[in-house]
Formats: structure tokens, sequence, C-alpha cells
């Protein structure tokens, strides 16, 4: 009863939808029925008198415009090409258990069975209409196509060619949608529960196939695609102008149908639970908590495992994997998923594919891709890095690249190194430079030779420098010289810490020769010199970061020019092409039907603050010199990303130690945590 009140509801809501497609339709076609009854009742003398010719004309005229008009927005819905989610996709071939299993699901819910199957990197599945031209057929049916075609041909003897009105074009037939499911799911759920968890999808193919739901579909789908077409801003005025008005028209009636269009496919997915409740009741409920369990790991593990090695331009190339390895450690942890772990003993829905680790690697590719914006090939500044290579490629590499660009800022700020008699070869990046910097008392500041104050803009003629300090002591961190310097974009900002190649050694101190007539700046006056460094690189301050600056006018100055220094190697990196080596690939991502110029289409994080910046560096410095002071090293946490461990155990107490430094400038937390383990700050450690 249920399915029947769903379906309705759908066909009723689908045939108001049809009806503003018909209103439109007599709208444009109102002035030529007009201007058609102007004429005949004039070629008949039923309308006489001197002015209804002239009427005659004009409404002819304007009909024909009007119908010209509506002959082009009609030609710009159907010839847009419709938006198409990023997938990788199945063949038969290299699935053919899972295409049986999702044809006897399809048998069991009396629907038609989904034409095709695609993989997704996200917890999420759902039915994608693929019928429109420019997407091409389905490559089965139009394999059964020539098929049949040549053996039409063969029976006909010459074939079809003498044939008057046979094409020998295979005609598009209308094909069930593609069934998209999340590949987290195929490797976390067992069987049973992705064929429970698929059933209320694949029973959407029955409202689906419905003429009028499938028409008004098509529609909004063409009105949303020539809404995308009139804002593409690369057209020149003419067609900008001419596309103006196509989207002003779309929009409207995209608002008109967006209600009937909404309440439409809640119908159809009502009516599809209904039919879905038959099948596996009591296993889909089940399966749905391992749904949210599979949302939370996945999401865990692309924002603490996968996003720092992307941002050193490499990528994990067996994510679904790591999501069942981060599975697992999280019932390890939690007593109240201790079940979920025995659910591993039964059979993986990955065994459903032929060669499971190919399509991992496919799509994790693609997840980078949407996730980050990498190229879609692999290549030299983008490699993929397999899990038990992980720590050292990535953990190591990552950790002593910030600890040499802080370094490097440190030089820039003219930070002397500590002298220790003790250690007379403490002569390189050593832990107690960035200890005994961002400790230092801000009185200390204007008596130290060398020390740096507040962030502030340069001024005078190198006006692409960030002048740091106050005095005759102020040291520039220079953006960039002279008329090739390149701007730094808003998208371009420190949010991706990625491998680059040096960049160059950063220009030294300029001292300025005219005093500063105030002895000390007033509070409201720190957190201006900061904001004047985001405003140099076209970047917004964070609140934060105002704060810092406040509190610690050192630690602010290290952070600006941390931030600094990574847009200039942002700006300084290759840029990354998307174009695929033709011919290498077999298994990949459907680039042809998705279009990659606005990648990343989902950032995981918001670009980081200069507090945080200064943080990760720092933490990183210490790891640097607990690995090669004390032994320790570097390792993969599954739901907590790059972690230090101490005689084999994770050192998980150092992130708020580490965060006193650089908010309060307390460096005893830091110092007990580094004494306790047998870390030697003053040794200088070994950088990239």
């Amino acid at each position: 009863m249920g399915v029947e009140v769903g379906a309705q509801a759908a066909r009723s809501r689908a045939l108001a939808v049809l009806r503003i497609r018909s209103r439109a339709l007599a709208v444009a076609l109102l002035p030529a029925a007009v201007a058609v009854v102007l004429l005949v009742g004039g070629s008949t003398g039923h309308i006489a008198g001197g002015s209804w010719g002239a009427v005659s004309w004009i409404m002819s005229v304007l009909a024909v415009l009007v119908l010209l008009v509506a002959a082009g927005i009609a030609l710009v819905v159907a010839r847009a090409r419709p938006a198409v989610s990023p997938t990788v996709p199945i063949a038969e071939e290299s699935a053919p258990d899972l295409y049986r299993m999702v044809r006897d699901l399809a048998d069991r819910l009396d629907v038609p069975a989904p034409s095709a199957i695609a993989l997704t990197p996200d917890c999420d599945s759902w039915l994608e209409d693929r019928t429109h031209p420019a997407h091409g057929p389905p490559e089965r049916e139009a394999r059964d196509a020539r098929e049949a075609l040549e053996g039409v041909r063969g029976i006909g003897g010459a074939g079809t060619r003498g044939i008057r009105g046979l094409s020998s074009r295979p005609r598009r037939a209308p094909s069930a949608p593609v069934l998209v499911i999340g590949s987290p799911f195929l490797w976390w759920m067992r069987v049973g529960e992705l064929r429970a968890v698929l059933a209320p999808v694949v029973a959407g193919t029955g409202p689906s196939a419905h003429p009028d739901i499938a028409a008004a579909r098509r529609f909004v789908r063409g009105l949303d695609a020539a809404v995308a077409v009139a804002s593409e801003p690369t057209r020149g005025p003419l067609s900008r102008t001419v596309l103006g008005g196509v989207g002003w028209v779309t929009r409207l009636l995209l608002r008109s149908c967006r209600g009937h269009a909404a309440e439409m496919e809640r119908g159809v997915a009502t009516a599809a639970a209904e039919r879905a409740q038959a099948v596996d009741y009591g296993l889909r409920i089940v399966a749905q908590e391992q749904v949210g369990l599979a949302y939370a790991g996945w999401d865990r593990l692309l924002t603490r495992v996968a996003l720092p090695a992307w941002r050193m331009g490499r990528w994990p190339s067996r994510l679904d994997v790591g999501v069942v390895a981060a599975l697992t450690e999280l019932s390890r942890r939690d007593r109240l998923a201790e079940g979920f772990a025995s659910r591993l003993g039964e059979r993986p829905a990955c065994d459903l594919l032929e060669e499971p680790g190919t399509v991992d690697e496919a799509a994790s590719l693609l997840a980078a891709r949407l996730f980050h914006g990498g190229p879609a090939e692999p290549g030299p500044h983008w490699a993929p890095v397999d899990w038990q290579d992980y720590p050292d490629e990535v953990v190591d590499r990552k950790w002593r690249t910030d600890a040499a660009r802080l370094h490097r800022v440190l030089d820039t700020l003219g930070v002397r190194l500590p002298a220790n008699p003790a250690v007379p070869e403490a002569d390189g990046p050593t832990l107690a430079r960035v200890i005994d910097h961002l400790s230092a008392p801000p009185e200390k500041c204007e008596e130290g030779e060398g020390e740096q104050g507040p962030v502030a803009l340069g001024e005078g003629p190198d006006e692409n420098a960030v002048a740091l300090g106050e005095g005759p002591d102020e040291t520039r961190v220079a953006l960039g010289e002279g008329p090739d310097a390149t701007p730094v974009a808003p998208d371009q900002g420190p949010d991706e810490d990625q491998m680059a190649p040096d960049p160059g050694p950063v220009p030294g101190p300029h001292p300025d020769p005219q005093p500063h007539p105030h002895p000390g700046p007033e509070p409201a006056a720190l957190a201006a010199p900061s904001r004047g460094a985001y405003e140099k690189m076209a970047m917004a301050e964070d609140e934060d970061d105002a704060d810092l600056a406040r509190g610690n006018e050192r630690t602010a100055a290290l952070a600006a020019g941390l931030t600094a220094e990574l847009a200039r190697e942002e700006a300084a990196a290759p840029a990354v092409t998307s174009a695929p080596a033709a011919g290498t690939e077999q298994q990949g991502p459907d680039r042809a039907l998705w279009d990659d110029g606005m990648l990343p289409l989902f950032p995981l994080q918001p670009p980081r603050t200069g507090r945080e910046l200064l943080a990760d560096h720092v933490t990183a410095m210490v790891c640097c010199a607990a690995m090669d002071t004390a032994g320790a090293l570097p390792g993969l946490d599954w739901l907590d990303g790059p972690s230090l461990l101490v005689a084999g155990e994770r050192a998980a107490d150092l992130g708020p130690r580490v965060l006193a430094l650089v908010e309060t400038g307390d460096p005893a937390p830091l110092r007990d945590w580094l004494r306790h383990l047998g870390v030697r700050p003053e040794k200088p450690v070994r950088l990239v």
C-alpha cells in the first residue's frame, strides 16, 4: 500500500513539473498564435481596418523573435550536459559476482536492474541517470546494439544499406540508471550487509522507469545544466549577454518547479523504501549501524591520515584497506564497538571484485583529486605510497621538512643559535634554539641583539617585504621582489603543506635606519602589524592570530614568517597536470563525464591559521629531536595520523605541551617531557 502511495505522489509531482514545461511552451507559442489569427482574419476579411494590417505585421515579427528566442533556449537546455558525479566505473568483467548480486536483488524487488555499477570514494550510494547523449550509452548496451545490428546485416545478406529509411546507427534505447556504491562499503561491510544496504537504492529503479517521472527528471536536469552553461565566465561580451538572458529564463523555470521536483524525489524514495522492506529487513537495521561507523572511520582516515600525505605530494594507494584498519582500531579502543571486530571473520563485500587492489587504487586516486585537487596521473611529484612505507616516506619527511622550514624562518628573523660551551658541535638546527626563542620574555626582545618583535608591513623601496620588529634592528621577510614577483592568491594559502623544491635562500635582514619614536607598542597596535602581513599575502587573518600577536610578539612574528614561507613555496611549486596519459590506464575514474576545473570539489579542512602552523612546525621539530637523540620512531596511528613512537608506545601527551609554549611562552611542560624521555634539545637534528 505504501509503495503505491509513494509512487502516486511522485507521479503527481512529475505531472506538475511537466505542466510547468507545457506552460512555458504555451507562452512561447502565444505570440505566434495571435499572429496567425490576425493574418488569417485579415486575409478572410473578418478583421478589416486601417491599423489591423500594421498590428498583424508587428505581431508576426514579434512571434518570429519569440520563437527564435524559445528555440535558442530549448537548444541550450537540450544540449547542455548535466552534471555527473565523479566515479570509478566497474565493468561487468571485473566484478561478475557483484553484478549478479545486484541483478538477483532487482529480481527479488521486481524492478529493473541498474544498467551499470560505479564506485565513489564516499560513504553513500545512489542511482544516477546517465542517459543524456553527451554521456554516451553504457558499454554493455552499446555492445549489444552493435551485435544485434551485425546480426541483422548478416540475415539481410547485402546488409541494411540498401533498405531505405533504415539507418545503420543503433538507436539509443532507454536504459536504467547507474548504481553508484561507496567504495568504503565494499571493504568494511559483509556481503549480506551490502545487499541489505543496497536494497532501497536498487528499488528506486522501479519508479524511475515511469515515463512521466523520467521526463520530469530530464527537464529539471536540463534546466540545471543550462544554468551552469550560462554561468561560465569564459565567454565573450556578446555570448555573455545572450547567455545572461538564457540563464534568467532557465532560473525562473527552475525556481518554479523546484518544490515539485523535491516532492517527486521524496515520493520516489518513499516508494523505494517501502518496496525494500520485504528484503533483509532485520539485517538492514544492523547494516545501517555499519554505515554510520564506516562514515566516521572514512572521515577520520581522510583528514588525519590521507591529508598529510597529499600535502607531501604522496597519495595512499589503499584507502579502502586503511578504513578497515581504522575501524578495527576503533573497535579495539571502544568497548561499544567490540562486537564489530567479530564481523571480520565473514566474507567481505570486496571479494565480489575480481581485482580489489586495482579498484582500491583507482578509488584512492579519485579521492585525492576530489578532496585535495591532486593530479589525475601519478608522476614525480605525485607518487603512490603503501601503508607499510607511510611512516618513513610521509611522517619522517613531513616532520623534517617542517623543521627545516622553521629554521629557515628563524634565520630570516636573525635569531642566533644558543651558545653552549658544553656542546661545541651544536652549530646546526637545534630544538633549544626554537624553545629559547619562543619562551624568552618580551622584555628581552629589546635588549637581545638580532631578536625581533611584532610583524609589520615593510615601508620604503622594498614594498614586497613584510617587516618584522620595530626599531633599528627591524627585519623584513621578502614575499617577492621586482616586477616579476608572484602574487599569492587566497586559494594558494598555507592550507596545503605540499612538498616543493627549495625556492632558494630567503633574503637576509634589511636594517631600517629610521628609529621609531615610541619605546613600546600599544596592545591594539600589536595586532595591526600581523594583519599587515596577511594583507600583503592577500589572505584573511584569523582571530586566533590576532590574539597570538597580543600575547607574544615573537610568536606572532614567527607564525607570520611561516605563513609567508609556505605561500612562497606553494607559488614556486610546479603546476599540477590533470591530463591523463593515453593508453596507460585500465581502471580509473570516468573523467570524461565531469569537469575537473574546480578541484578540489570537497576540501577537507579550511586553511590553517598562523597559530596552527606554528604549533605543527614546533611539534615536528620536537619529533625530529626525539628521533635523532632519544631513539624514537615515526609511526602511523589509524585514527590520529602521524604519531611519535617512544619505546613502541604512542606519545599522546605532546600536543598540550607544545601549545603551552606557543600560546603562553611557557617552556616548563615541554622541557619536563623532553627530560623524562631523554631528549637532548641542544643536539643538532637532521633535516631534509
